[in-house]
């Protein structure tokens, strides 16, 4: 049992998870230096220095102080297997953790949102200048591209023959090749950008947080593990939360809002009383308000790698050696650049898988090394690893609780490959892979392939195998969705159907998924979110000519 303590305190605004939509939320909520804010986190500080190294992004994706460490239920399609599911537990959220690859998503997955659910608001000329609001892209100020805002968005600069290769097989395989995936042309192989800043990583909490920080009107606690929201005459006033040992409440004058991610905000808002009345009466919580679609339409992008080995060493295998490691070690501590500037995954593309499709539905991230991981040791191999995403599945899954107890995980059932579209999806990626990999840019480089093995060749060995061996890209969302129909968790400019000054911002809204990484999308949703809960004018429309609709 807790201590309960009298510890109480007021504030405008209570924002749950200092992730990043939190961390955006709370520098929003906070710059007109008016509003009390008080955003709690369950994690701690983002001091360890692996976070920012770019290329510590191995060591921290996993690091259990920092990391959720969550793991889906046994997934029927996937040979029953248990997938990782890392979840960033610490300032920054998993803006901290990953790979820091920027990615927007492609404007039809916005005009998508808006045909299908009747969201209007969320057509992508209404989004776009919340995207440039947001960065700072060293590609500089475009009709696409911001240059001002504070999350830095910079291109990858890492030299590597590997690099060139790639870029070339884009234009030799009939792929195409891009200048900038988040511009005008978003298909092709490109260099991708990243969230950094000489040569550190540039999360959430470093672009958006931090310097808030120095505002008196805004308190950070972490170690803050919060049980529920209370609901008082169907208007959220306050959190109870346990830090220290003891439980304490704070009340909220204007609003709740929660941004604690695709699993951890359903799992709140249910703890909550709020969500689908027979799984909280079967959990023994008491229902307060029904509302079904509560951790339902859980979405992910599942992904397959194709590793091959590398018959030059000019692979990243070299930094198994301690002197080499240390060598880098220094230079990044002396002057922030070399290889532990780089997050790795420099390159990558959006393609098409095959000719049914209007838009890109498979996603490249590319490294010039094989990392493996035995037990929680890394290994690194003279070897490339392609990695396929498929961008738009049509699996849904869900997340449920296991008990009353708030700290207990929740258990999420994406229901991966569900449905057979997906399975079919990957099967084309692999092939699409398989093809630009198979190019003469590479034939100085190309060795064996590793994964999947050689013997692996027909439609339905490729689809055992992506059974076998998927993951996730860890990209969940989806549980809270946007909508003006039953189903829906929230309306479109995020409140909590039939509650008042209870809101959800963080990825856990998106109705369907971007077809890509979804950091960049979920600042953007937290920047358009800080305009409605201020009442203030959304950014004007805008829309440049892309590529696809010449």
């Amino acid at each position: 049992m807790f201590d309960r303590v009298n510890t109480q305190s007021e504030y405008d605004y209570i924002i749950i998870g200092a992730g990043s939509a939190g961390c955006v939320l709370t520098n929003r909520l906070s710059e007109d230096g008016n509003s009390q804010v008080l955003i709690l986190e369950a994690g701690p500080m983002d001091r360890n220095l692996m976070i920012h190294i770019p290329a510590g992004v191995y060591s921290v994706y996993r690091d259990p102080s920092i990391n959720w460490n969550y793991m889906s239920e046994p997934e029927t399609e996937c040979d029953r297997r248990k997938i990782d599911l890392p979840r960033g537990k610490v300032v920054g959220g998993s803006s901290s953790i990953n790979a820091m690859v920027y990615m927007r998503g492609h404007p039809l997955d916005y005009d998508g949102w808006a045909d299908e659910f009747g969201l209007s608001e969320w057509r992508f000329d209404r989004c776009l200048s919340y995207f440039k609001q947001c960065e700072s892209s060293d590609r500089g100020a475009s009709d696409w591209r911001g240059d001002s805002g504070p999350l830095s968005v910079t291109k990858g600069v890492m030299e590597n023959p590997l690099f060139d290769a790639l870029w070339e097989a884009g234009a030799q395989s009939g792929q195409d090749q891009s200048d900038d995936l988040n511009a005008y042309k978003p298909e092709g192989i490109a260099r991708l950008d990243r969230t950094a800043k000489n040569g550190r990583r540039c999360s959430a909490a470093t672009a958006h947080l931090k310097p808030a920080l120095t505002r008196n009107i805004l308190r950070l606690e972490t170690g803050a593990m919060v049980h529920r929201v209370l609901i008082e005459n169907h208007r959220a006033a306050g959190v109870e939360y346990h830090r220290n040992g003891t439980t304490r409440v704070a009340r909220a004058n204007k609003e709740v809002i929660l941004s604690a991610g695709a699993i951890n905000s359903p799992q709140l808002l249910m703890l909550s009383g709020i969500g689908p009345t027979h799984h909280l009466r079967d959990k023994g919580i008491k229902a307060i308000h029904d509302l079904p679609g509560v951790g339902q339409n859980l979405q992910d992008h599942l992904s397959v790698n194709y590793v091959q080995a590398c018959t030059k060493p000019v692979t990243l295998h070299q930094l198994n050696r301690p002197l080499t490691k240390l060598a880098i070690g220094t230079r990044w501590m002396i002057n922030r650049s070399g290889i532990g500037a780089s997050n790795i995954w420099e390159m990558g593309g959006l393609v098409f898988g095959n000719q049914h499709v209007e838009f890109p539905n498979l996603q490249y991230h590319f490294a010039p090394v094989y990392a493996h991981f035995q037990r929680s040791k890394i290994y690194l191999s003279q070897a490339w690893t392609l990695q396929v995403d498929q961008l738009r599945p049509k699996s849904r899954g869900e997340v449920k609780l296991r008990s009353a107890n708030p700290t207990d995980r929740p258990a999420s059932h994406f229901n991966y490959l569900s449905d057979p579209t997906d399975l079919k999806e990957l099967v084309e990626g692999l092939k699409c892979m398989d093809e630009l990999l198979s190019q003469r840019a590479f034939d100085e480089f190309r060795g064996r392939r590793i994964h999947p093995g050689p013997e692996v060749k027909t439609d339905l060995e490729i689809a055992k195998w992506v059974r076998a061996t998927t993951t996730t890209d860890y990209h969940p969302c989806g549980t809270c969705r946007m909508g003006n129909d039953e189903a829906a968790v929230v309306d479109e400019q995020m409140r909590v159907r039939g509650l008042e000054d209870l809101r959800v911002v963080d990825a856990s809204v998106m109705p369907n998924i971007v077809s890509g990484n979804l950091n960049a999308p979920t600042q953007m949703i937290a920047e358009r979110a800080a305009d409605f809960i201020r009442g203030r004018q959304q950014l004007a429309p805008f829309r440049p000519r892309y590529h696809f609709e010449q």
